[in-house]
């Protein structure tokens, strides 16, 4: 990282911290969707938002001004900073009352970083980039293609980090225009940004996993190696889309933040009690990290009363998905590679004797990784409403047990209830399951080779050695 950049100046702030930031690698046209979906919200959004924004040069600048002038209007104020190229201050959109230009020396390390930061009362958003430099591109050395420029650095919807980067903008823009930045501080102090609701998130998830599929149809890109490269790296951040609104979920939740990590470690340690296959638990990991995303748990069923959900791993995202749906089950469906995800946790509320939601499913009808993502979501709600009785960790893990016991039989799968048996006495002879954050900045992963034979790791497409 460049030192002095933003970029720099956020990652040392937290490099210590108990929540190290997570950074990753991003093609030029991925961020080019990501922040044309941004911006596209705020067009649709009330809110009237403080955007700072870095365009490295003037010229990147003018191929969006008059898109800008539009965004101007349904803004308060509106910073954009780049080293000044011809037509950069003449252009009609920068002479707009609340639209600032900020013209960097060239030896500015900003001049290499691409942001967007939005601060509304109703959400918060950024991307923050830094260009990668001709050594860290390696061997391979510099692009020969625009669209394979790379960015390193993260996005993020988290209201604390999106207000942290833009108290370290505006003391940048101090350097050059003291009065300006006394103007953004006093913004900045007047919105009260919110944690967005569910449903807020689902509007502009939806809008921004849309501009990643479809923003690149008329792109024209050299090589078919190439178009993989670009390919993965958008399938990457379609997913972190979907695991920073689950993120965002737990933490508004205060009295239960860690519950998407808590289920997926309990999911993963059931999968191996069971032996389940490693492409089965990777899928029911990512549907615990997804498993409170509320209108996903409303979607109306997949499945019908009698369907054999005993299928081969091969076919199960392929299975017809043909049931009405609500706007954020809907955008998670539209990626094929998530549909079986999807289906995972619309079943979540079935029950083992019938009685169940959304599809009457029965028994073994269910799919499995429904009733295993239903017993350890109980269990872990459980344990977190007793570990305020001040008991001792045996004590807390056998009451939640036997609130799930309760329900054997009638709600969960009995033979389920025996493994959690099992786990919980692993649990209380001091087995620990490994608890981590979600990593939003590493999606990939989660998908297996067998349902894209050309997907990359998270190591190739989405991260960056630090």
């Amino acid at each position: 990282m460049l030192e002095g950049s933003i970029l720099q100046q956020l990652e040392t702030a937290h490099r210590h911290s108990t929540r190290p930031i997570r950074f990753g690698v991003y093609y030029k046209n991925t961020l080019v969707a990501l922040c044309h979906a941004l911006e596209d919200h705020i067009l649709a959004d009330q809110g009237q938002p403080l955007v700072i924004t870095a365009f490295q040069r003037g010229k990147w600048y003018l191929q969006e001004a008059e898109r800008y002038a539009d965004i101007a209007k349904c803004s308060r104020e509106i910073v954009i900073m780049a080293s000044p190229d011809a037509g950069f201050a003449e252009h009609p959109t920068s002479k707009l009352p609340n639209v600032h230009l900020v013209a960097l020396d060239s030896t500015d390390a900003v001049a290499q970083e691409w942001h967007l930061i939005i601060l509304s009362p109703e959400y918060t958003a950024m991307v923050l980039c830094q260009e990668l430099s001709e050594a860290d591109y390696g061997a391979g050395g510099l692009p020969g293609s625009d669209l394979e420029r790379k960015f390193y650095g993260l996005w993020t919807f988290e209201p604390e980090l999106v207000k942290e980067t833009a108290e370290l903008a505006i003391a940048h823009i101090q350097q050059y225009n003291p009065e300006l930045a006394a103007t953004l501080t006093t913004h900045k102090e007047a919105i009260q940004s919110r944690l967005a609701t569910p449903e807020d998130l689902s509007t502009v998830v939806s809008r921004v996993v849309d501009y990643l599929q479809t923003g690149q149809d008329n792109l024209s890109i050299p090589t078919a190696l190439r178009q993989k490269a670009l390919d993965s790296n958008l399938l990457s951040n379609e997913i972190q889309a979907f695991l920073r609104m689950a993120q965002l979920i737990d933490l508004a939740d205060i009295n239960n933040p860690m519950a998407a990590s808590e289920v997926v470690a309990l999911s993963e340690a059931m999968g191996q009690l069971l032996e389940l296959p490693a492409w089965q638990i990777k899928r029911l990991r990512l549907a615990g990290l997804l498993h409170r995303i509320d209108p996903l748990q409303k979607a109306e069923s997949v499945l019908a009363p009698g369907t054999s959900t005993r299928y081969p791993e091969e076919e199960a995202p392929s299975c017809p998905l043909t049931c009405p749906l609500v706007p954020g089950a809907q955008v998670l469906r539209t990626m094929p590679r998530l549909r079986a995800v999807a289906q995972i946790i619309t079943h979540q509320t079935e029950w083992w004797d019938g009685t169940g939601e959304p599809a009457g499913l029965a028994g073994d009808e269910i799919p499995l990784e429904s009733r295993i993502l239903a017993l350890v979501a109980e269990f872990q709600w459980q344990v977190n409403q007793i570990k305020s009785a001040n008991q001792s960790r045996e004590e807390i893990f056998v009451q939640a047990l036997e609130k799930c016991r309760q329900q054997q039989s009638t709600r969960f799968d009995p033979k389920l209830i025996d493994a959690l048996t099992l786990l919980v006495m692993g649990l209380q002879q001091g087995l620990d399951l490994p608890v981590m954050t979600t990593k939003a900045s590493n999606g990939m992963w989660l998908l297996d080779s067998r349902w894209d034979s050309h997907s990359k790791s998270s190591e190739e497409i989405g991260s960056y050695p630090q």
